[in-house]
């Protein structure tokens, strides 16, 4: 069975007769379930080796869906980023592994969704000559009936996930272009399911970008042109092309080489001199996706054709939000401008933005950057664009960060550091516990090292799962996250205060809860009282306005050992660690959902 596929056109059809949805940049995939599911390629290989966490959570998902079987599935295999966003770059990678443990592995850090699109067997019969819009229903209603989600999420870590469809595009269009997704699919209702087929039912509008090169070579051979950037001084190839260019165009410019190129053999190469646009749809790590032709650009300058000019070329600001001083130094110690950090708060956003959703904000912003003057801001300015939310707690009218392009206007007003509540608008009590470890000075951090090991082991006692991350200055912070509106400060207080008298008495050379710094005699200080209704911490993910340019950043617990420093933990670091790493805070929300923190209360009572 082979899949239907898609038409792309240039202009979104309008109408009645079509629904909209997202397209997602993946492996399009069958999930194919008689006695075993099986995921199928669109070449008709088997898939489940490469994708345990898939099947894993289909065979623990048996008992309930055998009733339906045999069923059949058409989706995508994806990587979410955000909702609208698939990173292909990972989902080659995955598709490229051979060894089970690497697999087991990168399932574990980096897990995958299935995206099911589309039912075409139920019960052991055909839905293929059906219309869209029933087989849709027939979908929704099965996920609904299985308990599983009927809209993509990517916060949501059920792997198995069914797409929602919209009857008008422009505002779908729109949260695509902002969070930089590959595209939409446009399906007439009435289209039955045509396998192995390229149907103009089904078709699909690119999010194109368009990047800048320098052309520095043309084979003859073959036909192609290549384009170059300057990285660090140097040269690198990040495309070849052929197609887009109008037989003129081709022309003008193979006979630009013949003139002024140098040849050997097949091969023309140029010294950097004629720049050209190339629409593409992504970049993998070594060279532009899906490229093609888009426009002579005479007027620009090669010097200028840079890696990070690139960058800010496939990761585009939204258009809605208005970027001032781009160029503006902002950690010059490290080299980051405010384009720089904007890019960070772009990629790092998908961490960053579930631990600021619907939590009333205190900022820290640094209008000259660091070092410089800085400002605490809790009241939201009377004139805010239309994606801003704002939220009222007692007499203060606070902005909340519920999307990337609130995150950007904020990045732009130099905002370096997001400090968030412990609860949400929506809840009255705690949804985690946090600790913060706060060593005499960032040449004592072993201290908050040994004091955190000893936390875990005490929180480990009372069988709670508690995560960890960097402060972002001198010291660690460790969370236990909670079950929403579940607990009071007043409970919570009790388990905290409890916990940190409990390791001053067992160690008081180490550990200390004097307010006071000068009685802390150079002990840890362990600060339980900042738990409490209106006090704030320090988003994870957020940046610290100091100069080294370093972040509150998310670890695992295996990292908590002697060589960990907090200067490692720069900007550019942690940029390069998500693509590494991930997430180490991923399933943070679900194990609050599932703490069994009242039982660990009712063990304390029996201390």
């Amino acid at each position: 069975m082979k899949p239907m596929l898609l038409t792309e056109v240039l202009e979104t059809p309008i109408g009645e007769e079509w629904i909209y949805e997202t397209k997602y940049d993946g492996f399009r995939c069958m999930l194919v379930w008689d006695e075993q599911p099986m995921l199928i390629s669109r070449n008709g290989n088997n898939l489940n080796h490469l994708f345990p966490e898939i099947l894993d959570f289909c065979n623990s998902l048996f008992d309930q869906i055998k009733a339906f079987l045999p069923i059949t599935f058409d989706g995508e295999l994806v990587y979410l980023t955000n909702d609208f966003t698939s990173d292909f770059s990972l989902v080659q990678k995955r598709g490229r592994m051979q060894n089970k443990e690497v697999i087991a592995a990168h399932a574990s850090s980096f897990p995958f969704h299935y995206i099911a699109f589309d039912l075409l067997n139920f019960k052991g019969e055909s839905l293929t000559n059906k219309y869209l819009k029933t087989r849709k229903q027939q979908l929704s209603k099965l996920f609904t009936t299985l308990k599983l989600p009927v809209t993509v999420n990517y916060e949501d870590l059920c792997p198995l996930q069914a797409i929602s469809s919209v009857e008008h595009s422009e505002t779908l269009w729109h949260a695509i272009k902002v969070y930089n997704g590959e595209g939409m699919v446009a399906k007439k209702k009435t289209s039955k399911w045509m396998g192995n087929s390229r149907s103009t039912h089904w078709v699909k509008i690119k999010n194109w970008r368009y990047v800048t090169v320098i052309v520095t070579k043309y084979d003859h051979g073959n036909g192609y042109f290549h384009g170059s950037v300057y990285q660090q001084h140097e040269l690198v190839e990040v495309v070849s092309f052929k197609h887009g260019l109008s037989e003129e165009e081709r022309k003008t410019l193979i006979a630009f080489f013949q003139a002024n190129g140098q040849r050997s053999n097949e091969t023309w190469e140029l010294e950097p001199s004629i720049c050209v646009d190339i629409a593409c749809i992504d970049f993998d790590g070594s060279k532009l996706r899906e490229p093609r032709f888009h426009a002579f650009r005479l007027e620009m300058l090669p010097e200028d054709c840079q890696w990070q000019h690139m960058q800010r070329q496939l990761f585009p600001i939204p258009d809605t939000v208005q970027i001032t001083h781009p160029d503006k130094p902002v950690w010059p110690e490290i080299g980051i401008s405010k384009d720089g950090y904007l890019h960070y708060l772009q990629m790092i956003s998908p961490y960053l933005l579930p631990f600021l959703r619907k939590r009333p904000l205190t900022l820290i912003r640094f209008p000259h950057g660091v070092p410089g003057e800085s400002f605490y801001q809790k009241s939201s300015p009377e004139q805010i664009p239309a994606f801003v939310s704002t939220g009222r707690v007692e007499d203060i009218n606070y902005l909340v960060c519920n999307n990337l392009e609130t995150l950007l206007w904020l990045g732009n007003q130099l905002a370096l550091e997001l400090h968030i509540p412990f609860q949400t608008l929506q809840t009255e009590h705690p949804t985690e516990i946090v600790f913060d470890l706060d060593p005499p000075s960032v040449e004592q951090f072993s201290l908050a090292i040994r004091g955190a090991l000893d936390l875990k082991e005490i929180i480990d006692y009372f069988k709670l799962q508690s995560f960890v991350k960097t402060s972002g200055g001198k010291g660690l912070q460790l969370y236990i996250p909670l079950p929403e509106n579940s607990f009071s400060y007043e409970e919570v207080r009790v388990f905290t205060e409890f916990i940190c008298r409990f390791l001053c008495e067992q160690k008081p050379d180490l550990y200390t809860i004097e307010r006071l710094k000068k009685n802390r005699h150079q002990k840890l200080y362990l600060d339980y009282v900042q738990h409490a209704e209106g006090k704030t911490i320090i988003a994870p993910y957020s940046t610290r306005g100091n100069e080294k340019g370093l972040v509150a950043t998310p670890l695992h617990w295996e990292e908590v050992n002697e060589q960990l420093t907090p200067d490692r933990f720069t900007i550019p670091a942690v940029l390069e660690r998500m693509e590494k790493v991930g997430n180490p805070f991923k399933n943070f929300r679900q194990v609050g959902v599932s703490q069994d923190f009242q039982s660990a209360l009712e063990r304390l009572k029996e201390q």
